[in-house]
Formats: structure tokens, sequence, C-alpha cells
């Protein structure tokens, strides 16, 4: 059975794409989650069954000030089918058809110091070509890893931290012990 997140999501999808408004919605569904996030109070009045649903599209209709009117329809649709609480997953799922659909591809990149924007660049081109897809590139420094990168490409890991490789040798000497 599919997930009601993901029947939502494809819901709102497939209308973005009919109307040509796909990233439009993205941008919105992103802002409206992470201000739902962000306030702790906003999430509760959303979420809780103690609020009418009159009273939650009121409030809705105030706080969308210029939103598309798909978007508001949509959270229409889940204040009146009680199903609010869904909209991170939502927002996952979203997420992942607006990269399908413009083919793109996440990549991080995780070193123990910070690489020159051209190794980074270098490392990401590289893996775009290879995947056939746009990359959207994000570099991040931990220390903790103590040297060699970590690149994370879509849900793929490629671990080549000596951290990693300490820790695999730790264990190898204490199975042969």
């Amino acid at each position: 059975m599919e997930e009601l997140a993901d029947v939502y999501a494809r819901s709102l999808f497939e209308v973005g794409r009919d109307q040509g408004t796909l990233d439009r919605l993205r941008e919105q569904l992103g802002q409206f989650a992470d201000a739902l996030d962000a306030n702790r109070e906003l999430a509760v009045f959303f979420f809780s069954p103690y609020f009418s649903t009159k009273e939650k599209q009121e409030a809705l209709d105030r706080a969308l000030d210029g939103a598309d009117p798909s978007f508001h329809n949509f959270l229409v649709l889940l204040i009146e089918n009680h199903r609010m609480p869904v909209i991170f997953r939502v927002r996952q799922v979203y997420e992942r058809m607006w990269q399908e659909e413009n083919k793109t591809l996440p990549v991080e990149i995780t070193s123990a110091i910070e690489l020159d924007a051209a190794t980074t660049e270098n490392l990401g081109r590289t893996i775009g070509e290879r995947a056939g897809r746009t990359v959207n590139l994000a570099a991040r420094v931990d220390p903790d890893i103590i040297g060699g990168i970590i690149v994370r490409v879509g849900n793929s890991i490629l671990d080549a931290s000596i951290r990693t490789r300490l820790e695999q040798l730790r264990r190898q000497v204490a199975q042969g012990a």
C-alpha cells in the first residue's frame, strides 16, 4: 500500500507539472514546512485536533497571502482531511520527485579540512558526468573524520575517511585477538 504522504506529494507534483509551477510549489512547500519546524506553537496549532478545521483554514488564509492557489488548496485539503502532520514527509517525497524531474543529483562532500573550490567543483562535475545529471553540490568540513573524504551521492555513501579505516582496523585486531 502506498504511503499517505506519497499520494499527497504526487498529487501536488502532478498539479505543479500540469500548471508549470513545480519550482514555485517546491519553494512554498519548503517555506511552509520550515515555518512549522521553526515555530512549535504554529505546528501545534495546525496539528492539534483541539482547533477546528475552520479556525485552521482562517489562519491559513491570513498566513498565506500571495501563495500559489494550488498550494493554498493543497494545504486546505490537508487540513480538511486532518492530515497536516504528513507535511514534512510530503516535502521529502516532493523534493525527490522534483530532483528526478529536473535530473539533479544531491552530492555532499565531507572532508577533514576545507577543500579548495576547484577540487570540489571538479569532483562534482565528474560525478555529474558519470551519472548524466546536474549535481547539486554541498561541501562541509568535519575534523572528526581525521583525513580523507566522505562522498554522499543521493542515497549512496563512499566513505574513504581515515576514521573509518581506523575503525575497520580496530575491529580486525579485536577479532584476531
